[in-house]
């Protein structure tokens, strides 16, 4: 259990608090509008930390852990593609641009990180107390996989359960306040726009966590590098938001791509009721080639234009 890892783990997230302050408290305290530039050179700098702590991954736990990470790493980092499209929506609806967007991002990951450390301390806890409950992991993962194939449109934010629910229970200010949360009028204290976007981004996050936690348990079994692997892909979070935004709808198979990989994952961890076991090395081998072949077909694939019926 993590447990074994205390000392890791102080220094994991000593580097976590001390990055998410640089970030906040010096590179960006200004809100600035972020350019793609900044954001690729932001995105290379999270994707090299992630693979430096993969070193020593491989140095202290050996070469199988090292691809279980990888794994888990890369697994998570295109969930994250298919999350960004969400939240664009979410931005645009309530219509924060620029700094603000990073603002909520930023406050986004941190709630992300808190949320996703606890329940993969209770998933894994799980996993290790019941043979049952990987099996039935995998179930949930086969049913997400379906689901993701079938597709459906993304409802409104107006309807959406969490918006309804702030609207009647919590005071709005149906504006701005700079880059503040809550804000003081009439006397009491309500939630501005940016309040209310980043609750919003919170719980979205949180249900896609629901789909990625069991999906990464699938490739690896050990809590620190299902932890680590998951986190620093959402470190990374801010800036491929600001590089793929604009984009991320070219990316049309990924999402087929996912589909695949996690009904892979669903039948690997069904497969442990029957001792079925899956090496490391072709679940790293699985998850990358299918994520590279749809993120390929998604740019070089023509996409087919819509035919205008001929009039008589």
């Amino acid at each position: 259990m993590l447990g074994s890892h205390w000392l890791e783990l102080i220094g994991f997230y000593a580097f976590v608090a001390f990055a998410t302050w640089l970030d906040l408290g010096v590179l960006h305290k200004d809100d600035h509008e972020i350019g793609l530039k900044e954001a690729a050179w932001m995105s290379l700098g999270w994707v090299v930390v992630a693979l430096v702590f993969s070193g020593y991954v491989w140095w202290h736990y050996g070469a199988e852990k090292w691809m279980e990470y990888i794994s888990g790493y890369t697994l998570e980092k295109a969930l994250s593609v298919d999350n960004i499209f969400v939240i664009n929506m979410i931005f645009t609806f309530f219509g924060l641009r620029g700094g603000l967007q990073h603002r909520a991002l930023a406050w986004g990951v941190i709630g992300a990180v808190t949320m996703r450390t606890i329940l993969i301390t209770v998933a894994a806890g799980l996993v290790e107390r019941f043979d049952w409950v990987l099996p039935l992991f995998g179930a949930f993962l086969l049913f997400t996989s379906f689901k993701m194939l079938r597709g459906g449109e993304e409802g409104s934010i107006q309807e959406s359960p969490v918006y309804k629910w702030l609207a009647r229970v919590a005071p709005i200010y149906p504006g701005l306040d700079g880059n503040r949360i809550l804000t003081r009028r009439d006397g009491r204290w309500m939630l501005t726009t940016l309040g209310v976007a980043i609750v919003i981004v919170e719980t979205t996050d949180l249900v896609f966590a629901v789909d990625s936690i069991p999906a990464v348990i699938g490739v690896s079994q050990d809590p620190f590098i299902v932890l680590t692997s998951n986190i620093f892909a959402i470190l990374g979070l801010r800036a491929l938001y600001f590089l793929l935004a604009g984009i991320v709808h070219r990316f049309r198979y990924l999402k087929l791509g996912l589909s695949v990989v996690l009904a892979f994952i669903g039948v690997k961890m069904i497969g442990t009721l029957f001792h079925w076991h899956v090496k490391p090395a072709t679940s790293l081998a699985i998850v990358l080639g299918v994520v590279l072949i749809s993120i390929l077909a998604s740019l070089l694939v023509p996409e087919r234009s819509q035919e205008t019926p001929r009039t008589e």
